[in-house]
């Protein structure tokens, strides 16, 4: 299905390089449970939603890689495709990124154009960056002949964003976008890259999110400081326990246990994640129960470890969810994505989602006289081509 925007993309292309690209979608993602996990080999709980990067991309004959940034009016020229390297330009690093790790499992990249545009709200907590990846990852695997699955793709644009982005991502982001199922969450185990699908009703809650405004830059905030931090929590635990690879396999008891040796940052910080999978876990149930009261004390329970035990929260977003608990027909409501800003994401009775966007908003006009940007979502498919309709 085409949209104003791929239609926009695809007009750009052919005016700038004469030729019939392929168009691709490549969806945004929310998280409804587990964050900070993924890079900790635990579970997390997101859906593919409809705020979208959109491309055109075409191999174009020659050795020069163009890349186009239509919502920026920018553009990037590489040279030489066989010569990618980190360039000055931000956004074009995630892009190059992609071509640069089908270039390390030994796939000649040619040249080749890219436009590409999106609805999703950067800094908000919804992966726009790895949309971006794997809406190129998807475009380059099919003109390049290299039949790499999806999960092969997102290990690349988890790559892509380690090494030109600076960024320590587990690969939730990027596997939400590619394996995304229309009406479905989907519980990842980012350990063994098991997943399995759980329906979601959107007749009975709908997906509200609220963004605080703040932005957030993942690259310079302390979400490396947070998985350093982990990782000295697991090194500490392997001294007495061996078997413990990663704070998946730690206990509470274990924790505490070694509460002094850990101090008490590193404790309250691998406390947080064993106690958020239990939560993902926990979650699933009362989503198959049809229990989303329950789901929805999970998800506070969540922004509460976010806030005080990872601290990876703002005053603006615990604010917003405050907000919500005091409102009517909400289940449940959480910080969404790396922290330090972004978004909300809230689970609201379907007849009282006008009344729920007034209330917040008003309330967070009140505290920080901001007029509050909110979106509804919808739970799509993951990444996949575009046919323009007729």
């Amino acid at each position: 299905m085409s949209t104003p925007l791929i239609q926009a993309v695809q007009a750009d292309f052919q005016q700038r390089f004469g030729y019939a690209p392929l168009l691709v979608r490549a969806p945004g993602r929310v998280n409804l449970i587990g964050e900070h996990t993924d890079y900790n080999a635990g579970f997390v709980l997101p859906a593919a939603v409809d705020k979208e990067m959109s491309f055109a991309v075409g191999l174009n004959g020659t050795e020069k890689i163009r890349l186009v940034a239509y919502d920026l009016g920018e553009d990037f020229e590489l040279a030489n495709a066989a010569e990618i390297s980190p360039g000055a330009t931000h956004w074009a690093n995630y892009l190059l990124g992609v071509a640069a790790q089908f270039q390390l499992r030994g796939h000649a990249v040619s040249g080749f154009d890219c436009v590409f545009a999106g609805t999703v709200p950067m800094g908000a907590g919804m992966s726009s960056s790895a949309a971006v990846e794997c809406g190129l990852a998807f475009a380059l695997n099919h003109f390049l002949g290299t039949n790499l699955d999806k999960m092969e793709l997102a290990r690349i644009a988890q790559l892509a964003e380690h090494t030109y982005a600076g960024v320590q991502c587990g690969i939730m982001d990027q596997f939400a976008s590619l394996f995304g199922r229309e009406g479905h969450v989907v519980r990842l185990d980012c350990r063994s890259l098991d997943y399995e699908y759980f329906p979601f009703d959107t007749t009975a809650c709908r997906i509200v999110l609220c963004n605080s405004g703040v932005k957030h830059s993942l690259a310079s905030t302390a979400y490396n400081t947070r998985r350093q931090e982990c990782e000295r929590g697991v090194a500490v635990l392997q001294q007495h326990y061996p078997h413990i690879a990663a704070l998946r396999d730690a206990t509470l008891a274990q924790l505490e246990a070694h509460r002094d040796e850990l101090g008490p940052t590193v404790f309250r910080r691998c406390a947080y994640v064993v106690q958020e999978n239990t939560r993902v876990v926990e979650a699933c149930r009362h989503l198959q129960a049809g229990d989303l009261a329950a789901f929805g004390q999970e998800m506070y329970a969540s922004h509460a470890g976010l806030r005080d035990a990872y601290e990876v929260s703002c005053v603006e977003l615990d604010v917003l969810v405050e907000a919500a608990k005091a409102a009517p027909g909400v289940f449940g409501s959480r910080m969404m994505g790396g922290g330090f800003g972004g978004c909300t994401i809230n689970l609201v009775a379907p007849d009282k989602v006008a009344e729920f966007i007034a209330s917040v908003s008003a309330a967070y006009r009140e505290k920080f006289g901001m007029t509050l940007e909110t979106y509804q979502t919808t739970i799509v498919g993951g990444v996949g081509a575009v046919s323009i309709d007729n």
